[in-house]
């Protein structure tokens, strides 16, 4: 994932190296408080308006398979429909099912990584303390980042991206399970398509690393890839919106025309306070917490912001996963002054995906390419099928002002929450 977050001084954007005591900014929020007061516990109730998915509260395909409140801590507060779904594991088969388009955290499969049963803060400098790692715009030894978390009052302090730690660090990184492998990706997310461009492939998996409130403002993952972030030590909260054409972006984001390009002005700290609670009467808004071991699947296109609750340790890998191949092409064809992640000698992105998928599966590259068509046709994409209104709902739309067509949900429009 790409982290947007403007860096203020002159000496980050030129690169430089920085102190490690910085001084801290006048605006100082507490996470944990700012959460809280936002779910009207004693200040009044929220309205949440109906799910964009007609998800119900209880005894649907999200909460069927477990208590999606168990862990949730302040969130429990919150109706089911608004959390994002907890999952114990998902075969591809589901995956591929009804699961792709949508965001979901998997307790399961990163415990049995053996990163997840070794590495900590202590554990990490006692191998890499002198090893450099990428922080926004600079490198520092991991010492010296590390003294840097511990003693930062930031309000949004430095956060540790680095997308070449695998090299650095020498991990094996494998495909699939396996007894030499340090880690590896969650089997139901099946295999990614990038991978047929070798070493030609665009920056695809991140180590991150950071205090109590750093994190990133909301963004979209890069050349329309889906991507999975799994939690190591510590917690993230993460807040997240479907994208289309036919709804408005995320309250105090701003975007372009054709959605390629994200906006977000406001720190972390300054969106929480100012539109948190907005947010969350925002049609489609889900949210959650992945704890040590989870692992959340962010779907291709999902906008999201991220915060830690905790000094955290995560991994996070970009896929293309078979079934947003078509997606995946019109974005490398059609919105080239935004793909990113490629090195300088790939001249033409979609030109050489097209070619690597030819020579490895002609069959899905004919598929895609069908998928291409109608999608630059003006075909609606999934979440547009999801939420076209029917005759009757749009005359409903025109008599109360506000309906967003899902149907067969005869509740009222809008749910309290306490």
């Amino acid at each position: 994932m790409t982290l947007p977050i403007a860096l203020e001084d002159d000496h980050r954007r030129h690169g430089e190296s920085l102190e490690v005591e910085r001084p801290a900014k006048r605006v100082r929020f507490d996470s944990d408080s700012v959460l809280q007061k936002d779910l009207g516990t004693k200040g009044g109730a929220s309205l949440v308006r109906r799910h964009p998915l007609g998800v119900r509260p209880s005894g649907n395909a999200l909460t069927s398979l477990v208590n999606l409140k168990q862990a949730c801590g302040p969130f429990a507060l919150l109706p089911d429909e608004l959390l994002i779904a907890r999952l114990d594991d998902l075969s591809p088969a589901d995956f591929e099912a009804g699961w792709v388009n949508r965001p979901f955290i998997l307790t399961a499969p990163v415990k049995s990584w053996p990163v997840y049963q070794t590495w900590s803060t202590e554990q990490l400098l006692e191998k890499y303390a002198d090893t450099c790692f990428r922080a926004e715009s600079v490198d520092w030894p991991l010492r010296t980042y590390v003294d840097y978390m511990t003693n930062s009052q930031d309000e949004s302090p430095l956060y540790l991206f680095d997308r070449a730690f695998a090299e650095k660090m020498h991990l094996t990184v494998s495909s699939q399970p396996g007894e030499e492998a340090d880690y590896w990706p969650p089997t139901c997310f099946g295999s990614d398509l990038f991978t047929v461009l070798g070493s030609q492939r665009p920056d695809h998996r991140w180590l991150i690393v950071g205090p109590e409130r750093s994190g990133s403002t909301f963004h979209k993952d890069p050349n329309a890839t889906s991507a999975w972030n799994a939690v190591l030590k510590g917690s993230k909260y993460w807040i997240m919106f479907p994208s289309s054409l036919s709804i408005p972006p995320p309250p105090g984001v701003y975007v372009s025309d054709d959605q390629s390009e994200v906006t977000s002005p406001l720190s972390i700290a300054e969106w929480l306070l100012g539109f948190h609670a907005e947010a969350r009467q925002t049609a489609g808004c889900v949210e959650g917490v992945c704890n040590e071991g989870d692992v959340l699947h962010v779907p291709s296109g999902w906008y999201h912001l991220v915060l830690n609750l905790e000094p955290s340790i995560a991994i996070t890998q970009n896929f293309i996963p078979r079934w947003r191949v078509g997606a995946v092409l019109q974005f490398l064809r059609d919105q080239k002054q935004s793909v990113s992640g490629f090195s300088d000698d790939v001249e033409d992105p979609y030109a050489l995906f097209v070619s690597r998928l030819r020579e490895h599966d002609p069959e899905l590259l004919e598929e895609g390419l069908i998928e291409l068509d109608r999608l630059s046709k003006g075909g609606r994409g999934k979440w547009e099928e999801l939420t076209k209104p029917t005759v009757s709902e749009e005359a409903d739309h025109e008599a109360s002002g506000f309906s967003f067509g899902f149907g067969g949900d005869d509740e009222a429009e809008a749910e309290e929450v306490p």
